[in-house]
């Protein structure tokens, strides 16, 4: 009897012989164009050469072990995601480099592609499950046949980060020198480029110092934020006073009074540069200003998607630091307290590179610091204060022709 089992005793389902051999004939009238000369599923994929490419080297040793088949198709997979990741990575920084972004238009194809890269890295931080089913003595079996090769050797990894915007002045230097003397040839020429390119960190910076609003002479955010802020912080200051005295005031009176220190450094410009000296700070005094101001007006229609590019850059951030810390936690697991095949101190090396020196967007993090109650916000008035989505047509970063267009793709 056909049909669904659990229903079985309460219904009986018919068919309809004529009916199915009409479904049966639909479904084989497609053309088989295997013949035809166009180019095949194996062939467009170059599966070939990807298949191929997993040379044991245990098994050229005349030793055959089987996890180091695993070990190394992880992460080749590691790599060709490493490489779409900065295939996205590079159509962004195209975008920001050519100022195709003052075109609003083209924000939705910035925020899609950076959720992209937050979800290979989803997919990279999980993929570490896969790995970690191999025990620490199954490494061991074939360790010995890595020689010098190390995962710190990952040139896209290093071009990676550059890219995105870790500061070289921030790296933990490996075994005391350069994180580039690893590197040699054409290689260490494209790490140098990468310095040298402007990173996404640079490019977000110059697009939130625009944010529409930061104008003195216009909505004034900034001076306005001040202002209420001062306000609201004296005002409860006064509340505070009126009350009994007692340990209770005394805790709040403290409490209040390091609020407040908080924000005095907040609108202090040389505070702000002094950080940025030490690189405790990421981005300019002007573009902090612009994303508080995102952040603060989030649900307003013209900041809502520059509000899910901040969200999806703290994302990237969070889940490198996360696979940071996966591949430490495996590191320690597979060979303890040894050194690394790459001749660095191993599991210690990789523990120090979990810390935010390698956070490119930690300024974004730190905006929650400076939450505020919302009738401390200053007012946006739309009908007074009225932020274009795009910009003016005559705007030369579009075309010759002073009229508007968006990238092609």
């Amino acid at each position: 009897m056909s049909g669904c089992p659990f229903l079985a005793k309460a219904h009986h389902f018919k068919t309809d012989p004529e009916k199915e051999e009409d479904e049966d004939e639909d479904s084989q009238k497609g053309t088989n164009k295997d013949t035809s000369g166009g180019i095949v599923y194996g062939e467009y994929l170059q599966l070939d050469k990807i298949i191929n490419a997993q040379k044991l080297q245990s098994e050229l040793n005349g030793n055959k072990i089987h996890d180091e088949h695993l070990f190394i198709v992880t992460h080749q997979s590691y790599e060709l995601w490493f490489k779409q990741i900065m295939w996205e990575l590079d159509s962004v920084r195209e975008l920001f480099i050519h100022n195709y972004v003052r075109d609003e238009r083209n924000m939705l194809k910035v925020v899609s592609r950076i959720h992209r890269i937050t979800m290979i890295f989803r997919l990279l931080v999980d993929q570490f499950a896969v790995l970690e089913t191999m025990t620490a003595l199954d490494f061991f079996d074939f360790r010995q046949y890595l020689s010098s090769a190390s995962g710190f050797q990952s040139l896209q990894f290093r071009l990676l980060e550059n890219k995105i915007g870790v500061s070289e002045k921030l790296r933990v230097p490996y075994n005391r020198r350069h994180y580039r003397d690893k590197f040699h040839g054409q290689e260490s020429e494209d790490l140098i480029k990468t310095e040298q390119d402007p990173t996404l960190l640079q490019l977000v910076e110059k697009w939130l110092e625009r944010t529409p609003g930061l104008e003195r002479d216009g909505f004034n955010f900034w001076g306005k934020l001040q202002t209420n802020i001062d306000d609201g912080f004296r005002m409860e200051k006064q509340k505070l006073e009126k009350m009994p005295n007692g340990e209770k005031k005394q805790d709040l009176l403290e409490d209040l009074t390091k609020q407040m220190e908080v924000f005095t450094y907040l609108f202090d410009f040389k505070h702000h540069e002094h950080l940025l000296s030490k690189g405790e700070r990421r981005l300019s005094y002007r573009a902090l200003q612009g994303a508080l101001m995102i952040y603060f007006y989030r649900e307003e229609p013209r900041f809502q998607v520059p509000f899910q590019l901040l969200t999806y850059l703290m994302e990237v951030d969070t889940l490198m630091t996360k696979w940071r810390y996966n591949h430490v936690c495996m590191v320690h697991r597979m060979i303890g307290n040894k050194a690394g095949t790459g001749g660095s101190s191993g599991y210690h090396y990789l523990r120090s590179t979990v810390s935010d020196r390698y956070k490119v967007f930690v300024d974004l993090f730190n905006l929650a610091t400076y939450l505020v109650p919302r009738s401390w916000v200053p007012k946006l008035n739309p009908t007074i204060y009225k932020f274009p989505f795009t910009a003016e047509c005559n705007d030369s970063s579009y075309s010759s022709s002073g009229s508007c267009s968006s990238e092609e793709d």
